[in-house]
């Protein structure tokens, strides 16, 4: 994908450019990862619905926070057209610059993943205590923010509300813990309307010009957990409406989860793509196919 802005930096997924005026392009790609591994092979359509979803989800949002995004069209990105313009169609989120808070603001509505492995070992979650009994997947009581560090390399490491406070100072990480929770509570119940619990999620929050805005992706299949409700069941891990099919064939070789990693099959992309696709379906009551660039 040609560009010619000036390249800031590239993650898993997303590649961020310099668009001046105090602005950013972020390009989401087709890249996914599993077990902090890039794979080889692209997932059709997937930076197309993140980005989809996220622009739903950030106009959903407007009424609580602000957030960074500008345009999600083409047209609007300096220095793009003819072939640049159609490859990138549906995949770029203009945005103001922000500074981002040295936080992941995560809200935790069920128990699973690292939550359940502390809760299995101490009963707590992030320190804090939590009622016994509760089976792996249960709903907790109330959704809880439970913020984690920023890591340059390696895994972030879960952190209790005063260590977040002790790191950007207590007034904003109150803020951004009642914006996390207020966010959280909103879209989990538009979710449950359609048939999808969101498990847990991460946001991703900054300031420009001294206000705190939304940022990065939202409630997509890549920051939360998506379970299908008729599948959910105290006691187990539902299905995830995301990379879950590319983690169960990883998960059945003999691979030590470092790079490179094993070919993915073509029916493993393809279920896949299906997922997300889904998932936005489902969640916006929107075809997929509408979204610019999904038929190219």
């Amino acid at each position: 994908m040609p560009i010619s802005l000036p390249h800031i930096y590239s993650g898993k997924v997303r590649d961020i450019y310099d668009a001046g005026d105090g602005r950013l392009l972020l390009v989401t790609s087709d890249r996914i990862s599993a077990f902090d591994v890039v794979m080889a092979e692209p997932i059709t359509h997937k930076g197309r619905v993140l980005t989809a979803m996220s622009e739903f989800w950030f106009d959903h949002f407007a009424g609580v926070v602000g957030s960074h995004l500008l345009s999600t069209d083409v047209a609007d990105v300096p220095g793009l057209d003819g072939a640049a313009a159609a490859d990138l169609a549906g995949r770029v989120m203009l945005c103001r610059r922000a500074e981002m808070l040295k936080i992941e603001c995560i809200v935790r509505g069920y128990i699973t993943g690292s939550a359940w492995k502390e809760y299995r070992t101490g009963g707590t979650m992030h320190g804090t205590p939590l009622p016994a009994g509760l089976l792996e997947s249960s709903q907790l009581p109330e959704p809880v923010f439970t913020p984690s560090t920023k890591a340059d390399e390696g895994h972030d490491i879960n952190i209790s509300f005063d260590e977040a406070a002790d790191l950007i100072g207590r007034e904003l990480a109150e803020r951004a813990r009642d914006v996390s929770l207020e966010l959280y509570t909103k879209g989990a119940a538009w979710a449950a309307e359609r048939g999808i619990i969101i498990a847990d999620t991460k946001f991703e929050l900054g300031l420009v010009d001294g206000e705190l805005v939304l940022a990065d992706e939202v409630l997509t299949p890549d920051s939360s957990r998506f379970w299908p409700a008729d599948a959910w069941e105290p006691g187990a891990t539902p299905p995830s409406f995301d990379k879950q099919p590319v983690r169960d064939y990883l998960d059945g070789l003999d691979w030590d989860k470092q790079p490179p990693p094993p070919p993915l099959p073509a029916e493993v992309v393809e279920a896949t793509s299906s997922r997300y696709v889904e998932a936005y379906e489902r969640i916006t009551g929107r075809r997929f196919a509408d979204w610019p660039g999904a038929t190219a």
